[in-house]
């Protein structure tokens, strides 16, 4: 497996617990999920493939520590190596920016030469009316997850995901 890293920005805890999850489906190793305000470019570039993941927060902004983040991961080089991105947000209070973090986060690094995994999410079951996340076939560009109004979906969106990411990892 290629040496991996699990980057989450959270506030409230809710993306961390995501985080752990998907780094567990994916195989990753625990002490590999880290915070984004601990995120330096060594971490950058001793690993090979990023899984980054941020809640959405106010009308379509990145949770805090993501500013920074962002700004570390621009200045990294990001050539050829594999980034699978992931968010949380809720899709009724906020359905016309939900998961828009995401969408944010892969403007941050698409035009970097990275491999973007696990894209392509298909919106079916969703509540969302709108979302920056959105590429042009009306897909996520990663992960969406809404853990407070379908937390029985998340387990099985979770698996989903990371089999079609597994195969970027080995």
């Amino acid at each position: 497996m290629k040496k991996t890293i699990v980057v989450y920005g959270s506030s409230t805890g809710t993306c961390e617990d995501l985080a752990r999850r998907i780094a567990t489906a994916l195989g990753v190793d625990k002490n590999a999920v880290v915070n984004v305000s601990e995120l330096t470019p060594e971490m950058i570039s001793e690993n090979e493939a990023l899984i980054l993941g941020s809640s959405t927060w106010g009308c379509g902004e990145l949770q805090d520590d993501w500013y920074d983040g962002v700004k570390v991961i621009q200045n990294a080089d990001l050539n050829g190596k594999i980034v699978a991105l992931f968010g949380c947000g809720d899709s009724e209070s906020y359905g016309d920016t939900f998961c828009d973090a995401i969408g944010l986060l892969y403007q941050a690094v698409v035009d970097k030469g990275c491999i973007i995994a696990g894209n392509g999410v298909n919106t079916e079951g969703y509540l969302h009316t709108d979302s920056v996340a959105l590429d042009a076939d009306g897909n996520f560009v990663g992960l969406a997850l809404d853990d407070i109004n379908q937390p029985e979906l998340t387990d099985d969106r979770i698996a989903n995901w990371a089999e079609k990411v597994k195969p970027y990892l080995e």
